[in-house]
């Protein structure tokens, strides 16, 4: 079972206005998610990351793993998955990785008849695959690509994009949004390797949201756990 926990260093940003580009709606699977006091911590950290600071002050968000052998995927579907069920707002789920398999493959999702529009999830939710942003085949991000990629944040009133695991491309991407959450992994990240991580996100002005601990083991039942 996953645990999360975020700690917020919320930096003041400024949110530019909402763009639009054409999107393409078909029907989406059921999103299930995980057990009770997963769904808890999920809600908890939505409402802790985007709802407990001044309106509007988060709204595109980056989640990026310290260690390349954390999986991010799933995570970012449930953040976008309840962010969606909590309000009337448009959020898109982002692919904003190079270096892995596109997201709807990593989720196991049905994919749409074109891969370069986005296709709606669930009310409300949407994935943006890479393709979107990305030129086919491309491994490089220039200017433009990256100025696309805003562009397609600033389609939904909220974003979550999906980052490969920490380099410095995942810090140019993570230009594009307000910042990130960095995800650690129980017994396996380094505090050394995340400490850098996150002076490198500092030096290039990327505000660090928070962390979120995953891989975690409970020692006794999760229902002994709702009665804490």
């Amino acid at each position: 079972m996953t645990t999360l926990g975020l700690t917020p260093e919320i930096a003041h940003v400024t949110v530019p206005q909402r763009g639009s580009t054409a999107r393409e709606p078909i029907a989406g699977p059921t999103l299930l998610r995980g057990n009770a006091v997963h769904d808890e911590q999920i809600r908890g950290l939505v409402q802790q990351l985007f709802f407990r600071q001044s309106p509007g002050l988060v709204r595109h968000v980056g989640f990026a793993a310290v260690d390349a052998g954390t999986e991010t995927a799933q995570l970012c579907l449930d953040v976008a998955t309840v962010l969606s069920e909590s309000g009337p707002n448009d959020v898109g789920l982002i692919d904003a990785r190079l270096r892995s398999e596109p997201l709807q493959t990593s989720l196991q999702l049905t994919t749409a008849n074109r891969l370069d529009a986005s296709w709606l999830l669930a009310p409300r939710l949407w994935l943006a695959p890479r393709r979107k942003w990305l030129d086919e085949g491309s491994q490089r991000v220039w200017d433009p690509s990256l100025s696309r990629l805003r562009a397609v944040t600033l389609e939904f009133d909220f974003s979550i994009l999906c980052l490969d695991p920490f380099s410095w491309l995942t810090t140019r991407l993570s230009q594009t949004c307000n910042g990130v959450v960095m995800v650690l992994a129980a017994n396996k990240t380094r505090r050394l390797v995340a400490s850098r991580m996150y002076e490198q996100l500092r030096r290039a002005r990327i505000p660090v949201l928070g962390t979120v601990l995953t891989e975690r083991r409970f020692p006794v039942p999760a229902g002994l756990y709702r009665n804490l």
